[in-house]
């Protein structure tokens, strides 16, 4: 069969991320000397460490075309944005048109190799765990108990990879062994159900206290029980409202349990004002003595983060990267503007998502920058920028020093030491999901979560009501767009074509137009890396609507 020589980097243990640092303390781990699999996974701390590498391979997933930008761009709230001179790749994924950029046909190549090497390093543990023969305690009961939790955390990040992936192409090989051939790629039915029996085994594997919430701040980059519960609910709306199928080996009964247990487990909640969540909103800058007032900040870790993905400050260009690498291209373009730091321009907000916030719903100025009415536009090179709406996201945006320094640790350099974590499941999630799967505390639930936003409480609510909700309370975290989707192709089609808006680019008026059709041809799903498809002697095949 082909070997997958850019599919899948191997290098034995070298390649479970040991060989650079990594997030937070649980992930901070510099090897002493080189670890083979010959002198490896003999005891519980050489599979703790193949642990970590697990997570550093997801980490690492943040290439600049992310599967957050990504999410992003293809969704109504945004548009491609970007400089004014660069290429056309992200219209290109924005219109779901190739012919905005025919030479692109590798953007998602190196995110491509970089999930099959996160994959590549859990399918080895996996593998190779049965050969760990000294456990800690030394007691087959409370070692089983260790083997099964660290086999479960390794399952879950699997299963989050190929989540991720499904959801972007589709079709993708799954491969549940360490090997480096190319495979066809598979129904996506059975990608899923895989992910299904690896989060299943998660659950029931992943003991409820082994990462306690109170020390979230180490532990909430950690798949716990509840994590893995709200990842299936998350995968199991998803499949069912896209696919119109319940055949996934669980029943909506035992998904709402799930979310259920998150509830009841006390370990999270809402936390009380919304902004507090993201630093460019809560930061407060203070010319004065040139610093960010961040206690309104409810930092890293909060009650709310129910699993995220960690980045710190310590990346450079010899080889380290740990920080967030897609943070940089929703910055303003070229603008320091304190709290807001300076960014590449993607992702400008399209005005009518804007316009459809209710009145008083507090989530709007903590989630969308006003480049006008927070008197920005004076300093903003407007000419350097492409599709020009006058609002991009604050939620996840660098931020600066008011003297417009780079607000970051290591070497603060603004394009490298990005550290803001991209919380992925947020407890507000919890409820709504809950809610929407016919929870009897529904309305408590939506409630909460609408209230928080400023917004009066309501006295029933449906199913409309609850997608709407998401609507806001999600917005420009990656979520919107599947979302979309799930209610099914025709609609997001015509939501995402009425999305088509007037903009500035370049310092004149341009046209962002949006195709339904050609959307629909697409199926909602991205291009195959070219590169793959031609080191896999065409084994792998393009996905409809890119050929």
């Amino acid at each position: 069969m082909k070997r997958l020589k850019s599919y899948i980097m191997i290098a034995g243990v070298a390649t479970l991320g040991l060989l650079s640092s990594c997030t937070d303390s649980f992930l901070n781990v510099e090897p002493k000397t080189l670890l083979l699999d010959a002198n490896f996974y003999k005891t519980q701390a050489d599979a703790e460490m193949a642990l970590v590498g697990c997570y550093d391979g997801y980490q690492v997933t943040v290439t600049a075309f992310s599967f957050y930008l990504t999410s992003e761009v293809a969704a109504d709230e945004c548009l491609g944005g970007g400089g004014a001179n660069d290429g056309r790749g992200l219209q290109l994924m924005d219109r779901f048109d190739k012919s905005q950029s025919p030479a692109d046909v590798d953007i998602f190549n190196d995110g491509w190799k970089l999930y099959y090497t996160g994959i590549y390093r859990c399918n080895t543990l996996l593998k190779k765990l049965p050969d760990v023969v000294e456990w800690d305690s030394g007691e087959a009961a409370t070692d089983s108990i260790a083997k099964n939790r660290i086999e479960g955390e390794a399952r879950f990040i699997r299963a989050l990879e190929y989540f991720e992936l499904v959801r972007l192409f589709e079709r993708v090989p799954l491969l549940t062994e360490p090997t480096t051939d190319y495979v066809p790629q598979a129904d996506p039915a059975d990608t899923y159900k895989q992910i299904v029996e690896d989060l299943k085994f998660a659950i029931e594997n992943i003991p409820a206290d082994a990462y306690p919430k109170a020390q979230a701040a180490t532990n909430d980059g950690r798949a716990t029980r509840y994590a893995a519960e709200a990842l299936l609910a998350r995968v199991y709306l998803f499949y069912t409202g896209y696919y119109g199928k319940d055949d996934l080996g669980i029943t909506k009964q035992e998904v709402l349990a799930g979310l259920e247990d998150v509830i009841s487990s006390n370990e999270f909640g809402l936390v009380e004002d919304f902004e507090t969540l993201w630093p460019a909103a809560s930061y407060v800058p203070n010319a004065d003595d040139n610093t960010l007032d961040k206690s309104a900040y409810a930092g890293k870790g909060n009650k709310e983060v129910v699993f995220a993905q960690k980045f710190n400050s310590t990346s450079d260009y010899n080889g380290n990267s740990d920080g967030n690498r897609w943070l940089v291209m929703m910055g303003m373009r070229g603008t320091n503007f304190s709290p807001y730091g300076k960014g590449w321009g993607a992702c400008t907000v399209n005005p009518r998502f804007v316009d459809t916030y209710a009145t008083g719903d507090l989530r709007k100025a903590a989630s969308v920058i006003d480049i006008v009415g927070e008197g920005i536009e004076g300093s903003f090179d407007i000419k350097d920028q492409r599709e020009y709406t006058g609002y991009t996201v604050k939620k996840y945006t660098p931020t600066a020093l008011p003297d417009g320094t780079s607000d970051t640790g290591g070497s603060k350099d603004f394009q490298i030491s990005q550290d803001q974590d991209y919380i992925l499941i947020r407890y507000a999630d919890v409820l709504l999901m809950a809610a929407e799967l016919g929870a009897s505390n529904a309305l408590d639930y939506f409630n909460q979560v609408h209230t928080r936003a400023g917004l009066e409480a309501v006295s029933a609510v449906a199913a409309s009501d609850i997608m709407t909700e998401r609507k806001f309370e999600f917005a420009f975290e990656g979520i919107r767009y599947w979302d979309l989707l799930r209610t099914g192709l025709d609609n997001a089609a015509s939501v995402i074509a009425g999305a088509s808006q007037t903009v500035v680019s370049g310092g004149v008026e341009d046209q962002v137009t949006y195709d339904a059709a050609k959307f629909k041809a697409t199926k909602g799903f991205m291009q195959i890396p070219n590169t793959q498809i031609t080191l896999s002697n065409r084994t792998l095949t393009q996905n409809p609507g890119w050929e």
